[in-house]
């Protein structure tokens, strides 16, 4: 069974009046493509793009330590996720 690793994922994106914007984000995932897969999703509905307009330069495995997003670092190390359900 694989297990979660986390993520940096760099590159360039264009946006709508042609401005190349750099961006680095930190994803959880099992594999390269997945995170690769969840930036193309995070970008398209953060700025509308199409994947045309995101360039991926590097992916690479970090350790906890070196993350800079905290909400990655908390996912990272929780122990259990509990979800309720509404009624």
């Amino acid at each position: 069974m694989s297990s979660v690793k986390t993520f940096e994922v760099s590159g360039t994106m264009r946006l709508r009046l042609g401005e190349q914007r750099k961006f680095r984000i930190y994803v959880r995932g099992l594999s390269e493509d997945e995170a690769k897969e969840k930036v193309y999703s995070i970008l398209g509905s953060r700025h509308k793009l199409t994947r045309n307009h995101i360039n991926i330069a590097s992916i690479r495995e970090v350790p906890l330590e070196e993350v800079q997003d905290e909400y990655v670092k908390d996912l990272a190390q929780a122990d259990k996720i509990v979800a309720y359900i509404l009624r």
